[in-house]
């Protein structure tokens, strides 16, 4: 499987802000529109106690009192969304559990909530947006860290050291990456550890002390490792030559993808495929981590790493090959590594360079690693391959006369026949392998 990401903006004109205070906001709470469509970096997930996190309104406009017709939506609902505008839910023990993660009861409506963060509605849905919280219309539904959150954000952008769109980035990037980890919370760890420990207890009621117990910890754990990947992403930018280097880097951008892995979705359980699914992304990141490349992302049956060298990511891709292939239950594997400058944002790589290891990958061969030019080019550069193998072996032949230790090259080149690759045009793949010794 081979993929092409593209991110896509949306600005929209700023809806009405209802009048009145926020007590009489409240008041129409129970009447307010709320069909705007979450935003494209969020989830959808649903408001809190029904299966996500608790989601602020859309445009905040008050519908109309009695009497009156009733107005479209400001953003109206794509065909494609769902409808978040259901209140978030009465359950007792649901209400318990928000509490207990949240830190808080519920006191405001969005609009209440923009405005006692002194945040237009407009800003305050944009930032809810990105960080995925669905649309619940004006529905009394948010916290005082919900009041916190919009007012750090805004007082970023008041100081100058956000602009507007980059908090809004900082929100997108932060909340697309917490809803992962929090739905793998869910659905794996949890899941595993609320088996019921005596016969007739129900897993709901195992729930509410095992988050108890496991909330204040998780969440120094996950502070821990954020400030490590934050203190090593930041030594990457002060090593960066320029600042231009900052945002479009050389790097070398590897995807490693499993062979006919849609054949097997047709023949293996879902608990199989999904078991097979995590081993590979487990094994792809243990593997890429102690190695010294980044795990970009995993998209099932292909993951996306980077390297700052060239001899990283071959190392990678090899240990790749070499461990999976040792796996009976898993599929062949194939890599393909592209060199050049690549453009990162929010944590993901984008460009010209991306696309071709992409494609490389679509033509590899069956467990074995495809490089493009450019990347071989830069194992040659440093050292890691020798210019030629003619001259290597003459060189080993003089060494070997002389009685010294010949110079010890790491990997082998084989060149590829050129291939027309489609929107990249003609290329010239290298096969790359592990140098004898």
């Amino acid at each position: 499987m081979t993929v092409d990401d593209a991110n896509t903006g949306d600005d929209r004109p700023e809806p009405p802000e209802p009048s009145g205070t926020p007590e009489e906001g409240a008041g129409r709470s129970g009447a307010a529109s709320g069909t705007a469509a979450a935003s494209s970096g969020g989830d959808g997930t649903a408001p809190s106690g029904a299966g996500g996190a608790a989601a602020p309104g859309a445009g905040g406009a008050a519908a109309p009192g009695a009497g009156e017709a009733a107005e479209p939506p400001a953003y109206p609902t794509p065909h494609h969304a769902v409808d978040h505008t259901v209140e978030p839910t009465d359950d007792p023990l649901a209400i318990r559990l928000e509490q207990l993660i949240l830190g808080a009861d519920r006191r405001y409506t969005p609009f209440q909530a923009a405005r006692t963060a002194g945040v237009s509605m407009e800003l305050a849905s944009r930032f809810w947006r990105a960080m995925g919280f669905a649309d619940i219309g004006q529905a009394k539904a948010l916290t005082e860290a919900d009041v916190l959150a919009l007012r750090r954000l805004a007082g970023l952008v008041e100081a100058g050291l956000l602009s507007e769109p980059m908090a809004v980035q900082v929100a997108r990037s932060t909340g697309q990456t917490t809803a992962r980890l929090a739905e793998w919370q869910i659905d794996s760890f949890l899941e595993g550890l609320t088996e019921p420990p005596e016969p007739g207890m129900t897993r709901t009621e195992v729930t509410y002390p095992l988050v108890e117990l496991l909330l204040p910890e998780l969440e120094e754990f996950l502070i821990y490792v954020w400030r490590r990947q934050l203190a090593a992403a930041t030594g990457r930018v002060v090593q960066a030559a320029d600042d231009e280097e900052m945002v479009d880097r050389r790097l070398a951008v590897g995807f490693a993808d499993l062979v006919g892995f849609t054949r097997l979705t047709r023949r293996l359980e879902e608990e199989e495929l999904g078991e097979l699914v995590e081993a590979f992304e487990t094994t792809c990141a243990d593997l890429v981590a102690a190695h010294g490349g980044r795990l970009i992302k995993t998209l099932g049956d292909e993951v996306l790493y980077a390297a700052d060298d060239a001899g990283i990511a071959a190392e990678i891709a090899l240990r790749l090959i070499e461990t999976l292939s040792q796996d009976e239950t898993m599929p062949a594997l194939r890599v393909g590594i592209a060199f050049g400058t690549v453009t990162t944002r929010m944590g993901d790589v984008f460009g010209t360079t991306v696309n071709l290891a992409s494609r490389l990958t679509s033509i590899a061969p069956k467990d074995a690693v495809l490089v493009d030019s450019a990347f071989a080019e830069e194992l040659t550069r440093t050292g890691e391959v020798p210019v030629s193998e003619a001259e290597a072996a003459e060189e080993a032949a003089r060494a070997e006369k002389e009685g010294r230790t010949p110079r010890a090259y790491r990997f082998a080149l084989q060149p590829m026949w050129q291939r027309s690759v489609r929107g990249l045009g003609v290329v010239e793949p290298w096969l790359l392998g592990r140098r004898p010794t």
